[in-house]
């Protein structure tokens, strides 16, 4: 999944700041610190202590998915922090890109949510270890223009595939996003368990959507402005994209009440094997961003949820309710969780929504 605003060229004083971006296999210094991330996240309110410790910012270089994460740093890219989601880690982890973490070193790390922290397989491995630092979490869910589209049409996701709604319609050029999507269309929660002929009939709903689609955003600047501009109605995109629009006043909303519900993904930090830059400022860093202040700015001005239980508690509770993440269990409720595939059918679905974006 899944999951960020790129806030730059919004205008919407964000205090986003536009850090420098290294080049493929470029090395940092034993005393700097590369953070390979989601653009967005560069935004100097997540990590308002690590800029007032250093009077600096970190380095950071972005990617536009987590595939194409993991392709490069497996390339030989170098940072010393990424930012994967619940269903890449495991992924990462296997493959020998990570290196585990120190929680003592990370303060408020007994503050995270336990329900998060005991997540199968995903923080900590069977030996004991932990690779994951989880932070934020949220869904992928049917975000639409109040304006123009009509109650009895939010109803079910199969909106996205309704011929009234051709070339109004936008997805995410992800290829986790789109079979989350077309997962739950078909009646699945849990895509681990996806067989060959749920497979295409999976495929076969992403190609009824292609024939409506009039952009596969890449990142959140795109659906953002696509929406706000009146060119895109319906979309399957992220919390952050209706949040966005509602401070420019336009208006768009997201729905959890579909027939077949929402995707739920957890995403965080993690800590690269080969980290070529101050393990320190790395530690410091992961500290910051885990604090009453960030997790209020992440479900405020993003619309996230933010995984230090403690911090979340801190926040004023109609702000809370008002983003929906007061009931927990609501929230999770007719939910696909994002969690790691099998690599065959990962590699399957990749291959396929190619083909399905060309028109095949």
């Amino acid at each position: 999944m899944l999951r960020s605003m790129r806030c730059l060229g919004l205008g919407l004083g964000l205090g986003c700041m536009i850090a420098g971006a290294l080049p493929a296999g470029a090395m940092a210094g034993d005393d700097s610190l590369t953070i390979f991330d989601w653009s967005g996240y560069e935004a100097t309110e997540f990590h308002p202590k690590y800029t007032e410790k250093y009077k600096d910012e970190p380095t950071f270089t972005f990617f536009g998915d987590e595939d194409e994460a993991f392709e490069k740093v497996r390339s030989g890219f170098k940072a010393d922090l990424g930012h994967p989601c619940s269903q890449s880690v495991v992924k990462w982890r296997e493959a020998g890109l990570l290196q585990p973490l120190d929680t003592s070193r990370i303060e408020g790390w007994n503050d995270l949510n336990p329900n998060i922290l005991k997540m199968k397989n995903l923080v900590t491995s069977d030996d004991g270890k932990v690779w994951f630092m989880p932070w934020d979490w949220g869904n992928s869910l049917l975000t639409y223009n109040k304006d123009k589209v009509p109650p009895e049409d939010v109803k079910s996701l199969k909106i996205l595939a309704d011929p009234k709604y051709k070339d109004r319609v936008s997805m995410p050029d992800n290829v986790d996003d789109a079979y989350a999507l077309a997962a739950l269309v078909i009646g699945l929660k849990d895509w681990t368990q996806m067989t060959d002929a749920q497979f295409e009939q999976a495929s076969a709903f992403l190609r009824e959507v292609h024939k409506n689609v009039r952009l596969y955003w890449t990142d959140n600047t795109e659906i953002v402005q696509a929406m706000g501009g009146g060119e895109v109605d319906v979309a399957w995109a992220w919390n952050d994209a209706a949040a966005q629009l509602q401070l420019q006043n336009v208006p768009v909303v997201s729905t959890r009440d579909t027939a077949e519900g929402v995707s739920t993904w957890v995403c965080g930090y993690v800590l690269y094997k080969d980290a070529p830059g101050s393990v320190d400022k790395a530690y410091d860093f992961l500290s910051s961003i885990n604090t009453p202040e960030v997790a209020n700015f992440l479900l405020s001005d993003w619309g996230y949820g933010h995984a230090n239980a403690k911090a979340m508690a801190t926040i004023d509770p109609k702000v809370v309710a008002d983003k929906g993440y007061a009931d927990v269990d609501k929230f999770v409720d007719k939910t696909l969780f994002q969690s790691p595939l099998d690599p065959a059918l990962k590699a399957k679905m990749i291959a396929e929504f190619e083909k399905i974006k060309a028109g095949f």
